[in-house]
């Protein structure tokens, strides 16, 4: 009842399967030396950050609420005190997600994706830190889309924190009112017996005109200026 064994039927059934499964082998080896590549050339892309109009996306297949123009950009921005640069300048870690997006980007839209901007804070463009970067790839007429977030949010009063540098009215404005606080804050009498309004005023003079030179003298020495102009400049001393 039971078939006899014909060794070179094994033999063969054996080799068939050693084969299939070096064949196996090599396919995965081929595959991740294709990913590997990959995921290198995307990286010599975001570090190179050569700037480009627009990239080939199949508009179909875009998320729109991923979709930025340039003005609802340079709004943020200049609200939280941000810049929007190309990646070549950003000094921080490049998650290995966003490389995974944009390999998934580039496989939907079968393109290849340049480019990339990145908007964070100042300081992530100079050192490491774990603030909110989001990375842009331009899509045309300027508009942006968003590949990638990563790191913490941003302080919840740093919109509030930033406000004084958006203009020169905004920082006279905190200078003002630190001066009129601190004038509060001195005791009456201190300076003469006769408390007047004339007094009071003269002391806030003096406070806002020495707050204001300290003020003068650190945006100077430290080359910043205000929100506007920085949000989209390379320069350091901006």
């Amino acid at each position: 009842m039971l078939r006899k064994t014909n060794i070179k039927d094994k033999l063969d059934r054996e080799r068939t399967l050693r084969e299939s499964s070096a064949h196996l082998l090599d396919e995965v080896r081929r595959i991740l030396q294709e990913n590997e590549a990959e995921r290198k050339r995307i990286s010599n892309t975001i570090a190179d950050g050569t700037p480009q109009a627009a990239n080939r996306f199949d508009f179909d297949l875009l998320e729109t609420d991923k979709i930025y123009h340039i003005d609802h950009i340079r709004k943020i921005c200049i609200d939280y005190r941000l810049r929007f640069l190309a990646s070549s300048y950003f000094k921080g870690r490049i998650p290995p997600e966003a490389i995974t997006k944009i390999r998934e980007l580039e496989r939907i839209h079968q393109t290849e994706v340049n480019g990339l901007k990145i908007l964070a804070p100042s300081k992530l463009f100079k050192l490491e830190d774990k603030d909110d970067p989001l990375l842009f790839a331009p899509i045309g007429n300027d508009y942006f889309y968003l590949i990638h977030k990563w790191g913490n949010d941003l302080h919840p009063l740093r919109k509030w924190l930033m406000w004084p540098f958006k203009s020169i009215v905004n920082l006279t404005l905190v200078v003002a009112l630190l001066s009129y606080l601190l004038t509060l804050m001195i005791p009456e009498g201190l300076f003469s017996r006769n408390n007047s309004s004339a007094e009071f005023w003269i002391i806030f003079l003096f406070m806002f005109k020495c707050m204001a030179s300290v003020v003068i003298f650190y945006g100077f020495a430290l080359g910043k200026n205000f929100s506007p102009a920085i949000w989209d400049s390379k320069y350091y001393n901006t």
